[in-house]
């Protein structure tokens, strides 16, 4: 159906057309002055210069259009020629039915031109640990994917884990030196190789970090690092064997990490995936002239007269024969537009970031594959989580705090929290232990996702935790007490009916803020920030709880009065 806001525009651009002015200026908002009206519009101000009129002269002779309209309750013209405008309480009621009839969309309508759009997201690397940093590109990732999702895009997300680069040859340098024995280091060994790891992921992440620090102290092992990857990507078989072990223990790590938080990938490719594709990308390159030599190493020079900052080539192949991220990321771009046809492209990663996204994009742009007028590339890039000292999240001995261990903290503060306030204290411990790991999941999610994507936030476990404010448990809790109104209302025999017009101010601004649900989901969209739903979450609750505390819904006495009201709970609890 469309939104309250599409109709009331369409009445207000023709009162326009009606007063002798262009529909143009017939745009609405919700009103910044709600005492004077529950949508506004200015366009009487932008119509004055072009009509050489004065505004509040326009705004009259719109308002007088206006007059009687069935929809709306009320014109308030206020100073210059703001036209303010009260809605019938009986429209409302009714879009908020056509919400309740519609229990899986609330009548929010599809994409009119559906995309395909692929979200990167994830950032986890083969071998190493997820950390809190990791936290937001999951969340946020899986946020914008379902949101692309339920406006009717088909949307694919993609972990893109980085699997092939200096850190493979780091970890195969260690190994060889821990037991050189095995068949992998072997160049004459012919298979077959084990089917078990030789490795498992805790041994990996206690091996890693001592690989790479003995890469960068040493440089004989920085050079044999350097020369095993080049191996390793040239396909050596005992190194490739040895890979796919490490790869198949971190994706088995990471998928019980993820399915905590309920992030789920559709693909779970890697740099790897598209090597196949660098040698003829990088001669296509060659051949029309982006790929050239500079100083022994392949570069592609990206930089534009216009820019203000200038930009480095891009490095496609080191002067050590070994490919980068940046041509991982090109050869990536390349694969997706021929397999998949994608509209858009969205990147969530660290904002840290940004230089090397603008060099790719720009890059596919100019070489050709990426066509710009067809394909959207995207960093939408996001900010860190950092501890009360402002500076990126820690452990206590300033270590990098695990994701695992950040998880396992906050459903730790969940059911301290519970117990302080004897939440589910009758309940068996099991059922008590699962509820806390609810709450502290809420937690998490909610105190990360309701910061905008691109600024950094202090991460406050108290706060955070909270059952009052603008927190995850807040919300949980507003949920779980408007279920338990439906379920008392259903073991008493009530049944809720159609959502009838307001009867009070506080059921009001229920009804108003369901409407503005369609609205709030294109701008999340739109700008690829799911704080706007956060924000939206939590002020649904609020209104909602005002007017919880104003009516007592299962002893309202009206029948007729009561089955409206448990109907708009059966929307908020929807929404």
């Amino acid at each position: 159906m469309d939104s309250v806001k599409q109709q009331l525009q369409e009445i207000v651009s023709a009162a326009f057309v009606a007063a002798g002015y262009s529909a143009e200026y017939g745009e609405v908002a919700l009103s910044q002055r709600p005492e004077l009206g529950d949508f506004q519009c200015n366009g009487a101000l932008a119509a004055a210069r072009p009509y050489k009129q004065n505004p509040r002269q326009i705004g009259e002779a719109v308002a007088k259009q206006l007059e009687g309209h069935p929809l709306i309750s009320g014109v308030n013209l206020a100073g210059a020629g703001f036209l303010n405008l009260r809605l019938a309480g009986g429209f409302v009621a009714q879009m908020v039915q056509q919400m309740a009839a519609d229990s899986e969309r609330l009548g929010v309508n599809t994409a009119a031109s559906p995309q395909t759009i692929i979200v990167d997201y994830g950032g986890a690397n083969v071998a190493k640990p997820l950390h809190v940093g990791h936290v937001r590109t999951a969340l946020i990732g899986e946020s914008l994917k379902r949101l692309c999702r339920f406006l009717g895009h088909q949307a694919v997300g993609d972990i893109h884990m980085g699997d092939w680069g200096l850190q493979m040859g780091q970890i195969i340098v260690e190994l060889a030196s821990r037991y050189p024995d095995l068949p992998y280091f072997d160049a004459s060994y012919t298979g077959p190789y084990p089917a078990e790891s030789p490795i498992t992921i805790a041994e990996l992440e206690e091996v890693y970090p001592i690989a790479s620090a003995k890469s960068k102290s040493d440089p004989v092992v920085k050079a044999a690092a350097q020369l095993a990857t080049t191996e390793l990507q040239n396909g050596r078989a005992g190194y490739r064997a040895l890979w796919q072990h490490f790869v198949n223990v971190s994706i088995a790590d990471l998928k019980k990490n993820y399915d905590t938080l309920d992030v789920h990938f559709e693909l779970w490719l890697g740099e790897s995936d598209v090597q196949h594709l660098i040698p003829p990308m990088l001669e296509m390159l060659k051949e029309n002239g982006h790929a050239v030599m500079s100083e022994g190493a392949l570069v592609m020079y990206v930089a534009e007269e216009e820019d203000k900052k200038k930009l480095p080539p891009l490095m496609l192949v080191t002067s050590q024969e070994a490919v980068g991220y940046g041509t991982t990321d090109l050869a990536t771009i390349w694969q997706r537009v021929q397999e998949y046809d994608p509209d858009a492209i969205l990147y969530v990663v660290d904002g840290r970031q940004q230089d090397h996204f603008h060099q790719v994009f720009r890059a596919a742009y100019k070489s050709g594959i990426a066509d710009k007028a067809k394909l959207t590339l995207e960093h939408n890039y996001f900010g860190t989580v950092n501890g009360p000292d402002g500076k990126p999240f820690k452990t206590r001995d300033g270590g990098t705090l695990k994701l695992e261990d950040f998880i396992d903290m906050m459903i730790a503060k969940a059911y301290e929290r519970m117990a302080e306030i004897g939440a589910a204290a009758d309940y068996p411990e099991a059922e008590r232990a699962e509820i806390a790991r609810q709450v502290g999941l809420a937690a998490l999610k909610f105190g990360d996702l309701v910061n905008h994507r691109t600024g950094d936030y202090i991460f406050d476990i108290e706060r955070f935790s909270s059952f009052e404010g603008r927190t995850g448990p807040y919300l949980l809790y507003a949920a779980v007490r408007t279920r338990s109104i439906l379920r008392k209302a259903a073991e008493l025999g009530f049944l809720p009916s159609e959502v009838g017009t307001a009867a009070s101010d506080e059921e009001r601004d229920v009804q108003l803020k369901l409407l503005e649900l369609p609205e709030t989901l294109q701008h999340a969209f739109a700008t690829r920030a799911p704080n706007h739903l956060c924000e939206y979450a939590f002020s649904l609750a609020t209104v909602f709880n005002r007017f919880y505390r104003q009516h007592h819904i299962l002893t309202e006495p009206n029948a007729d009065q009561q089955a409206s009201w448990l109907a708009l709970c059966q929307v908020v609890v929807h929404a």
